[in-house]
């Protein structure tokens, strides 16, 4: 992977000169829209990036962002990478890798779930304060790169407190519906039955969705403090679980799209 990556970047760095991202943001489905809040310095396309995996999906553009955003230097994912797509893990986290070795400080995460808590309604946002991995394989599997981190890292604060607190504050200030919770990570494409959507809630879940955590465990692997937020955009209840179409769910993240918005750019302001 040091090779792999090592050629990544030296062809990144060839296309963006002398800028030094300081933030690192991952935009989940139907939340590209940040990309129009920033400064565009450069646009690089996944598929020309040697050995960078490429979004099979059509609604994820596939995409590197650098540019300004709230004064501060940032390369944003548009689009992002999933297990269920085929990929390895070590493929879907290697962008998170990319970025760190191209200087980033600190990483953002969006995604779009399912609600599994009956006050967390569709449209609301969930900021991440802990997860549960029920992905069948850890990126870290195989042999551990200690340049990269440690063989076993630490995972009790795998979402900065700090980070959350401000995202929070931020939320509260403009009156927006911000819940904080535990995120589950599934395998996907499909999406889960009554039964399963009860086991989640009782195992201790409170949105599910198929991305964010291989990309959070990475990223603590490296030592990046990570905030990550979820749209959520349809709700597993049991009782009365309504059938529910890819449409209406990137209909509901683009709706809500702009308060998450707000919330990550406010942040970055302050980081």
């Amino acid at each position: 992977m040091s090779q792999a990556l090592n050629d990544s970047i030296k062809y990144i760095k060839n296309k963006i000169g002398d800028f030094e991202p300081e933030i690192g943001i991952v935009l989940g489905t139907g939340l590209g829209g940040l990309v129009n809040e920033i400064e565009i310095a450069h646009s690089i396309m996944y598929s020309s990036i040697p050995n960078f995996p490429i979004s099979t999906l059509e609604f994820h553009s596939g995409k590197l962002i650098f540019g300004l955003l709230k004064g501060k230097k940032v390369i944003a994912m548009q689009g992002r990478l999933h297990y269920y797509e085929g990929y390895s893990m070590q493929q879907i986290t290697f962008p998170i890798r990319a970025m760190k070795l191209l200087g980033i400080k600190h990483l953002l995460v969006s995604n779009a779930a399912g609600s599994l808590n009956p006050d967390f309604k569709k449209g609301d946002l969930m900021i991440i304060n802990d997860h549960i991995n029920l992905q069948p394989e850890s990126p870290l599997r195989g042999l551990n790169d200690e340049a990269f981190g440690p063989r076993f890292p630490d995972m009790s604060q795998a979402y900065s407190k700090d980070l959350i607190a401000k995202g929070l504050k931020i939320a509260k200030a403009e009156n927006i519906n911000c819940h904080q919770g535990v995120y589950v990570s599934v395998t996907g494409p499909n999406l889960e039955t009554k039964a399963e959507y009860r086991y989640l809630r009782i195992i201790g879940g409170d949105a599910v969705g198929m991305s964010t955590v291989p990309e959070v465990i990475v990223a603590n692997h490296m030592g990046l403090p990570v905030f990550a937020i979820s749209v959520l955009t349809d709700e597993g209840f049991p009782e009365d679980l309504q059938p529910v179409s890819l449409e209406e769910i990137i209909a509901t993240a683009s709706k809500a799209e702009p308060k998450m918005t707000y919330i990550l750019s406010q942040l970055i302001s302050t980081l």
